[in-house]
């Protein structure tokens, strides 16, 4: 996949070297290195070094060409929530690997991917367990996903739980993460793991089970997972943590919102995802 753009040099920027010019864009130096070595960087149709001045009225292109090494699978189903030139935002459901593995080569959102957008790298911004389902936001190209992956709060999200037991009130759980002796899957709260924060709000009450909405201030492997475990309220079906499977078989989490400010563009949007009938279900 190849992703041409082209940028009109303002009075502002005149006499800015290219590389000062695109790195203000929002271009790494590292990927503006790989654009002249490819030929990807031109003014007025002519080859631009990162050293040269631009002037103001100059218009200067870039030239980005991609490629991916992942099998394509257009079997694998999962419905697309958000697209535009650089971003795609699939709505993914419940026992679906983000990436492949040994275990997982060919049936994965991975796989989707590279059959939706041949000679294009997979780049997902985020990634959600196989069993969470919800919004996973991938980059199209090397600038999205840099653009994506900075801090500066590109994306916010929101997910929602299900945990056993009942939670009266809003709070925060702020204990550290870190892989439990012996396993390299599992995770825990201990001293010396990484910190770990997490706030939750309480929706509805309902079955001896509480609906929780929650957002991430850090972003641990399994951390809503662990955390709701440590509190003695693990998520309904997940017996990893200690919840009970008796009415779902898989951890009751989602990610059901997402605000995300596109790259280029800097446009805010809003993204959702209804709750799966699985996870509604332990709530009637």
């Amino acid at each position: 996949m190849t992703r041409e753009l082209s940028f009109v040099v303002t009075n502002g920027e005149n006499g800015d070297t290219a590389e000062r010019f695109l790195q203000n864009k929002g271009f790494s130096h590292k990927l503006i290195t790989k654009l002249k070595a490819s030929g990807g960087l031109t003014r007025g149709g002519k080859p631009l070094r990162t050293v040269d001045r631009v002037s103001e009225g100059d218009t200067v292109s870039v030239r980005m060409e991609d490629s991916g090494d992942i099998v394509p699978n257009p079997d694998v189903k999962a419905a697309i929530a958000f697209e535009n030139e650089d971003v795609v935002v699939f709505d993914k459901p419940p026992n679906l690997p983000v990436h492949p593995s040994i275990v997982h080569y060919d049936d994965t959102l991975g796989n989707l991917y590279a059959a939706l957008y041949p000679n294009s790298a997979f780049r997902p911004i985020h990634r959600l367990d196989k069993d969470t389902s919800g919004l996973v936001a991938c980059a199209k190209n090397k600038l999205a996903a840099a653009m994506l992956g900075e801090s500066g709060g590109r994306i916010e999200k929101t997910y929602f739980a299900v945990a056993c037991g009942e939670i009266s009130q809003s709070g925060k759980i702020d204990a550290p993460i870190g892989r439990t002796d012996g396993s390299i899957i599992k995770r825990e709260v201990r001293s010396d793991g990484q910190r770990a924060v997490t706030l939750y709000e309480p929706m509805l009450r309902k079955n001896g089970r509480t609906l929780l909405k929650i957002t991430l201030k850090t972003g641990r492997t399994h951390q809503i997972r662990v955390h709701f475990a440590y509190i003695g309220h693990p998520l309904c079906g997940d017996d990893l943590y200690g919840g009970d499977r008796s009415d779902i078989k898989r951890q009751a989490l989602h990610c059901g919102k997402m605000r995300l400010k596109l790259p280029l563009t800097g446009e805010v949007i809003e993204i959702e995802s209804p709750l799966p009938d699985d996870i509604g279900r332990l709530l009637k």
